[in-house]
């Protein structure tokens, strides 16, 4: 398991800002051996795809904004190309969108460059919020939607168990419709008072032993580890997550 965690860039967005890879060079310290994308900051991706390659460092996919993916496809995948990894996914919408229509041209843009890229061996996905989950579209959740399966243009899933759980649905639960569609799967904790928080990963509510053991027998690629919000310093933040699951390793084995 742990050869498959990732973290999550967006959670240093800062730190990036000043020293993309110095940043890199912290995480690689730590024991992380891959990091999830989520945007550069203004750096060259040639320049930042060679720090990782001398630090050995694994792309667990890349963050995209929708509009990206719609109008700066050959780009995108230049860049997927560079960091050796086969998915981007659509990391969140636009407040305009979080609608019925929004939805269903969501779902539809997406699945056109599914149509686009599949072929070429790399996946689209879609990662969630909790707004997804407060609109119905035909009888079912609209992530549920944007997600439906269509086996000539597929659209990949990566779901957030903290905004899973901040929708009142059971993270657990959730996820299993997705077997085998999931390359990546978010894990965020939550805090266990009233404000809900996010959290270090083992230090909140959600119980993660049974989600990564899913996800261990479900086609689970990587393990990427997000906190959107630090109390202190997130590199001490992404540091605790790692510890933690580290430390529920063996019993995630056993079984």
């Amino acid at each position: 398991m742990r050869e498959k965690l990732a973290a999550q860039l967006y959670t240093l967005r800062n730190e990036l800002k000043k020293d993309f890879p110095g940043t890199l060079r912290e995480l690689k310290k730590m024991g992380w051996q891959a990091v999830q994308i989520d945007g550069l900051h203004g750096n060259d991706p040639r320049e930042i795809a060679s720090v990782m390659d001398e630090l050995g460092l694994q792309t667990a996919g890349m963050h995209v904004g929708l509009e990206r993916m719609k109008h700066d496809l050959p780009a995108v995948l230049e860049e997927a190309r560079l960091f050796k990894t086969r998915d981007f996914i659509c990391h969140s919408l636009p407040d305009e969108l979080m609608n019925p229509e929004g939805y269903r041209s969501v779902r539809e843009a997406l699945r056109q460059v599914a149509g686009q890229v599949t072929s070429l061996g790399f996946r689209a996905g879609y990662h969630n919020h909790d707004f997804e989950f407060h609109t119905s579209m035909n009888g079912q959740y609209a992530l549920d939607y944007v997600l439906e399966l269509d086996a000539e243009n597929p659209v990949y899933a990566e779901i957030d168990t903290y905004w899973v759980k901040k929708a009142n649905v059971d993270p657990l639960a959730y996820i299993q419709q997705y077997a085998g569609r999931m390359p990546i799967l978010h894990l965020k904790d939550m805090t266990a008072d009233e404000r809900r928080y996010f959290a270090e990963v083992g230090s909140g509510i959600i119980d993660f032993i049974p989600i990564i053991r899913w996800g261990e027998a479900s086609g689970v690629e990587w393990y990427a580890v997000e906190q959107d919000y630090c109390p202190g310093s997130p590199m001490d933040s992404l540091a605790l997550s790692f510890e933690n699951l580290l430390r529920m390793e063996p019993e995630i084995k056993r079984k």
